[in-house]
């Protein structure tokens, strides 16, 4: 009834069945996206350091740039000043995306069974949910 594909596919690679450039394996691009959500997350982190100080915030930020060298084989993420951005702060803001940011983290940690990767994203979800609602308070109130 149907005539046979008697062609080769055009994807592949002429004359061979290797492609001639590296691929990543799922685990390495799950690496590689949890990293950039947790350095994502420490600028956020870095930038609510700057503008309302904490132990909390502190204590996050050096275990999240621990979570993101040993994700990037041992190179320590890049800390940004964010001195630039104190002009006029923004927390409710600041917290809604680092919450984002954190949830993210956590869904590719759990796709990877990174339990200590998860376990962080969730406190700093649960931190940045308190700390928006605390912040809602304050506004109404004052």
């Amino acid at each position: 009834m149907y005539e046979p594909i008697r062609t080769k596919s055009v994807h592949t690679m002429a004359g061979t069945t290797t492609p001639d450039f590296p691929h990543r394996s799922r685990e390495e691009e799950l690496d590689i996206q949890l990293a950039g959500h947790l350095a994502a997350l420490l600028a956020v982190t870095d930038e609510l350091r700057a503008l309302a100080p904490s132990a909390d915030l502190d204590d996050a930020a050096s275990r999240l740039a621990e979570q993101v060298a040993r994700l990037r084989g041992g190179r320590p993420p890049a800390r940004s000043s964010v001195a630039a951005a104190i002009h006029e702060p923004h927390l409710v803001a600041l917290h809604q995306r680092a919450h984002a940011l954190a949830g993210r983290a956590l869904v590719v940690a759990a796709s990877r069974a990174d339990t200590a990767v998860a376990i962080l994203a969730a406190e700093r979800m649960d931190a940045h949910a308190a700390a928006q609602a605390g912040q809602r308070e304050l506004s109404t109130t004052g």
